[in-house]
């Protein structure tokens, strides 16, 4: 009998602490409500002052995750050291430090992708709606968050990739300067005029539309293979233009001149892509040649 009565004498304390801290925990409710609404109302402010500053999308998410997250966390402890007096401020911040080592440890891929995030995010050279390449995965970044970045391939699917394997690994970024170089190669038969070949190539790849007309078209004939002779055709064109109908174009009408020209077309290789930064230097419609980088070499 004497358990029993420990026993209830136990739950009738527990119960009437409950009671007693019923108001704190009230108050600590409406703190956490509050806190929510603070929140939404400060991300829309740092929303409209970042509207009308000239910020990348990523920073400006970065801003509105960082005022989100400072005022939750003021929010948690004003709310524990109310719903449990003898919490104070310090002791709260020395149990999220202890809890933080912990959590860190147990936690290590979460907030690694975290860091990365937010340095991703600090990065120049990746933005939102640019073309990127990285560990197979190919596609425009549709949004960065503090986890995990949004590519959605060429075929509309989409692949949530961690931010740590863009950070750790090579990105290319096909969309990083406004123009790309492209390449394609073809064998003419070597009875024909070669600088006629080329004359007529050249002609066809300038009258393609979205061809830029600000960087000159290269023809070269670069080796002898069997019965011909290998040229090497370069262009330029919009970096987010798209490149498999200007490709088809040039295609399609190099084949059909060089018919016209009776010119035949023999060992043509694959399609290649190269990516280069565009000379500055010449003015816009001046039809000298680009400076030359590492990228300009011939394989």
């Amino acid at each position: 009998m004497n358990y029993l009565k420990t026993l209830h004498d136990q739950v009738n304390a527990m119960l009437k602490g409950l009671v007693q801290q019923l108001p704190s925990l009230a108050i600590a409710l409406t703190i956490l409500v509050l806190t929510w609404f603070v929140a939404r109302f400060a991300v829309s402010i740092a929303d409209r002052l970042t509207r009308n500053v000239h910020m990348r999308e990523n920073l400006k998410q970065l801003v509105e995750t960082l005022v989100r997250l400072f005022i939750w966390i003021a929010g948690l402890m004003i709310a524990a050291t109310v719903a449990v007096p003898g919490i104070t401020a310090g002791s709260v911040l020395a149990g999220l430090g202890v809890s933080a080592l912990a959590i860190g440890f147990a936690f290590q891929d979460i907030f690694q992708n975290f860091l990365a995030g937010v340095l991703i995010m600090l990065r120049d050279k990746m933005r939102i709606g640019d073309s990127i390449e990285c560990q197979g995965i190919t596609g425009k970044v549709e949004r960065i968050t503090l986890r995990e970045t949004h590519i959605r391939a060429p075929s509309n699917e989409l692949t949530i990739v961690p931010n740590s394997v863009l950070f750790k690994n090579p990105v290319k970024v096909t969309t990083d300067n406004p123009h790309r170089r492209f390449q394609i190669t073809l064998g003419i038969v070597w009875d024909h005029d070669m600088d006629e070949a080329a004359a007529v190539i050249r002609k066809v790849v300038e009258g393609v539309k979205g061809v830029e007309s600000s960087h000159p078209v290269d023809v070269f004939a670069r080796e002898f293979k069997d019965g011909s002779v290998e040229f090497l055709v370069r262009w330029w064109s919009g970096a987010r233009a798209n490149d498999f109908v200007i490709q088809d174009e040039i295609v399609r009408g190099i084949k059909r001149a060089l018919d016209e020209a009776g010119m035949e077309v023999t060992g043509a290789d694959a399609t290649t892509i190269a990516i280069e930064t565009p000379s500055t230097d010449a003015p816009s419609g001046e039809t000298g040649e680009p400076a030359r980088n590492k990228h300009d070499e011939l394989v």
